[in-house]
């Protein structure tokens, strides 16, 4: 469909929003199509397809949560128990952390904050862009909101949801610490994904030293690593070919360790029941001061996993997700923790192995087994996790350009990103062989796991009050119970820090340098880029030759802005005799929405006169979408530019009369258009719209219609629709070609001297080491044409 829009003559750009002719202009489509996008997202499931939606769910998002039996009170006691009541003490602390954290905060509020069934911090950042302008880069435009994708709401003026966005929007500094707010959680979440399989792939280990005594603890370090180098070898082929082992054996798993856990307190000690009390919490505190304090360290233990389990909610819908925590997880945890609790009561020096010291001699190695397995899968989720939220980081211009391999057809969310998978390989073997044992390895996990939930909570803060639009004392309460809980336990592991909880700190530290400074220098770029376009007035004054020779074919300029003609047009025709006949400008674009349809991927505008022949062409995605092959990017982008030529050649013609013209009173130097690509290059027996600044005017085709007169205007129109046509199909047919900026970026010499560091040694060295443009666009080196130029930023 098509769209005209005002001029703005400084840049060649347009004003204004673009018409969406499939809407009715009158009708208030922000709160009707949020109601039904709504109402579609909530479908009600047939309770088969649900219970097998929660059975599938099992394998993806509970793997985590549910290895944590493995290692909590060996965790949480590290030098052995000294009186059996601080056993129900723990384990009533156990109790009521799953109740608050993953149960009612994640489960039952933080999952149904998901933006279209992606979760983690980035995928909130994502559904708070949508709803404030707090992007760090300006490379919005009014169009994109109109995307079926682009859920949001309005405000009323006076509301506290329209203060907090205010607010908000105010002043750089609070866009740029929301941001780093972001990518600290996002770092952090990293860190899960290197400690994860390496603390539960050696507790499940462990299981080989308890009946084997006398085996030396090198002999388990070596099993863990050798596991580990086979899951991280394995990554390439994707979750897709192996995901159907992973519900079975998770089910499994929950059901063995909920059956031994009621076995051991039928057996042990059935009183073990009284922890549901909170008394005991009490006099677990008031008995060891101090060290029950530190001890939460690895009480929380029992919750790490939560935030994989929001992170890895593609694919499932939040009531799935609700079932099988209530009916399996839940309950089954509540049991392994109360079994090895009535287990220790009577045997508190086996608190070092006490889960695999608790399971009955007859299955103890199928147990064992499926431990492994389920160590396996738990590692597994947090690897995918951490593949998604760097998609996602790369998609908002945080992290550097990588490899992203999509391993599933069916599921677009299942990728692959090579280098960071064996950078994970190598940290996580790091971390394994250097701690050589679960104590160090908790203490660093429990500070990760923390920090994530306290991003999380401040971000859930704001979702309440912007999309939610919660009343303000609802948000209050939320966020004051979230926050005594977490800051309780974030108390505790500060304890731990030089006991092994520096490393996930460390880890995000060099994290957040990374992706900081990349986005830093990506702002700082764009912002040049933005204030060195070419002024359209100079690029008329050239004429329709460009002051060159136009030769055959067609030249694809890849830039990053979305509007105005880049600098690196201007150096390239400076710098050469010659330019193409054709000229596209090219901007691949990210949005802060999950994907793009891909009927609304393309918008197209001519820049200048007909006889110039430029044209531009933005090209959105979502941060789960693939960017296609090159053979497939440029077909549909072609079928969208003639698609584009004949509806504005059709609008031409729609009338004689000069009330309609699309030039207004001619007076504009050019027609920009917009047009939103319908998915199909034909424009058979459609009708179409004609619009102007200020008015939309319905036209039918001219196959269609009472009167069938053809018009001597529509003639000329036809056939100058049919020329450029033609045109461009020679100039296609005659080579493609893409130029793509070859840029250096250098701090001036007056710069301060940390952003020289930043931009001149940390983001240089990181430009140099990442992917290639030509690589990211899948462009054929054959048609590649680099620009180089210097950017002082």
């Amino acid at each position: 469909m098509a769209s005209g829009m005002g001029l703005d003559e400084d840049n060649g750009e347009t004003k204004g929003g673009m018409w969406d002719l499939d809407q009715k202009i009158d009708q208030p489509m922000d709160e009707e199509a949020g109601r039904l996008r709504n109402m579609y997202r909530e479908k009600t499931f047939s309770s088969l397809l649900l219970l097998r939606l929660a059975f599938q769910s099992l394998g993806v998002v509970y793997g985590d949560l549910g290895t944590s039996p493995l290692y909590v009170f060996y965790n949480t006691f590290p030098h052995g128990i000294d009186d059996t009541e601080d056993v129900i003490g723990a384990l009533s602390l156990i109790i009521y952390s799953l109740t608050l954290i993953p149960l009612l905060k994640y489960v039952f509020i933080v999952c149904r904050a998901n933006d279209n069934g992606q979760g983690g911090t980035f995928a909130l950042y994502s559904l708070l862009c949508r709803h404030a302008k707090i992007k760090t880069i300006p490379n919005q435009h009014r169009t994109d909101e109109e995307l079926t994708t682009y859920s949001r709401s309005t405000f009323h003026e006076h509301s506290f949801a329209a203060k907090t966005k205010r607010w908000l929007e105010a002043y750089p500094f609070r866009k740029t610490s929301l941001l780093i707010l972001v990518v600290i959680g996002t770092c952090t979440v990293i860190g899960d994904g290197i400690l994860t399989p390496a603390i539960s792939v050696l507790s499940a280990s462990g299981g080989i030293k308890v009946d084997h005594p006398k085996m030396s603890n090198d002999v388990v370090v070596i099993v863990a690593v050798i596991i580990l180098v086979g899951l991280f070898s394995v990554q390439h082929y994707g979750t897709d070919r192996v995901g159907w082992l992973f519900a079975p054996v998770v089910l499994l798993w929950f059901l063995l360790v909920g059956g031994i856990g009621i076995f051991n307190i039928w057996k042990y000690d059935s009183s073990v029941v009284r922890a549901f009390s909170p008394v005991y919490i009490y006099r677990y505190f008031r008995r060891r001061k101090k060290d029950g304090w530190t001890s939460l360290g690895g009480i929380m233990l029992s919750i790490t996993g939560t935030e994989a389990l929001f992170a890895d909610l593609a694919n499932f819908p939040v009531s799935a997700i609700q079932l099988a925590f209530t009916v399996i997880v839940f309950p089954c945890l509540l049991l392994t923790y109360m079994g090895q609790a009535a287990y220790l009561m009577q045997n508190k020096e086996h608190v070092v192995d006490a889960f695999y010291r608790s399971i009955p001699d007859s299955i103890y190695w199928p147990v064992f087994i499926v431990a492994t397995l389920a160590a396996i899968v738990a590692s597994q989720a947090t690897i995918t996790a951490t593949f998604s939220i760097i998609k996602q980081a790369l998609a908002h211009g945080c992290f550097p350009r990588v490899k992203v391999v999509h391993t599933s057809k069916k599921f677009l969310g299942q990728i692959y990103i090579p280098d960071i998978n064996w950078i994970l390989m190598v940290l996580c073997i790091a971390v394994t062989a250097g701690f050589r044992n679960q104590s160090q390895i908790g203490n660093a996990y429990g500070t990760a796991v923390v920090i994530v939930m306290l991003v999380t909570t401040f971000l859930m803060t704001l979702i309440m009050l912007l999309v939610w639009r919660c009343h303000w004392m609802l948000v209050l309460v939320f966020t004051f119970l979230s926050l005594v809980v977490e800051f309780t336990y974030f108390s505790a592991v500060l304890f731990k820090v030089d006991q092994g909880g520096w490393v996930p700190l460390v880890i995000a530290a060099a994290f957040f340098v990374i992706m900081y400074v990349w986005h830093y220098g990506t702002v700082k770029r764009y912002e040049f880029e933005m204030h060195s376009k070419v002024s359209m007035a100079w690029i008329l004054g050239l004429g329709p030759s460009l002051g060159l020779v136009r030769v055959p074919g067609i030249g694809l300029v890849y830039t990053e802005l979305a509007s105005g003609v880049p600098h690196i047009f201007s150096h390239f025709i400076t710098n050469l005799p010659a330019v193409h006949s054709v000229v596209v400008f090219v901007c691949v674009k990210y949005l802060p929405v999950y994907t793009v349809p891909e009927d609304e991927r393309f918008l197209m505008k001519r820049i200048g006169p007909k006889s110039f022949h430029m044209f531009r062409c933005v090209a959105r995605y979502g941060y789960k979408d693939l960017h296609k092959k090159d053979e497939e990017f440029e077909r549909k982008l072609f079928d969208n530019l003639f698609l584009f030529v004949r509806l504005e050649n059709m609008m031409e013609g729609c009338s004689d009369s000069d009330e309609y013209s699309l030039y207004g009173q001619q007076t504009q130097h050019s027609a920009d258009y917009l047009l939103r690509s319908n998915g199909n290059s034909t424009t058979g027996n459609n009708d179409y719209t004609c619009s102007t600044v200020d008015s939309i005017i319905p036209v039918k085709s001219p196959t269609q219609g009472h009167n069938n007169t053809v018009t001597s205007s529509g003639r000329e129109s036809s056939q100058a629709e049919a020329d450029e046509m033609e045109f461009l199909n020679r100039c296609r047919d005659t080579g493609v070609v893409h130029i793509l900026g070859n840029t250096v970026v250098r701090a001036r010499r007056d710069s301060r001297f940390y952003k020289k560091i930043a931009i001149d040694y940390i983001y240089a060295f990181l430009r140099k080491i990442c992917r290639e443009n030509s690589v990211i666009f899948n462009v054929p080196h054959e048609s590649l044409l680099n620009v180089g130029q210097i950017f002082y930023v």
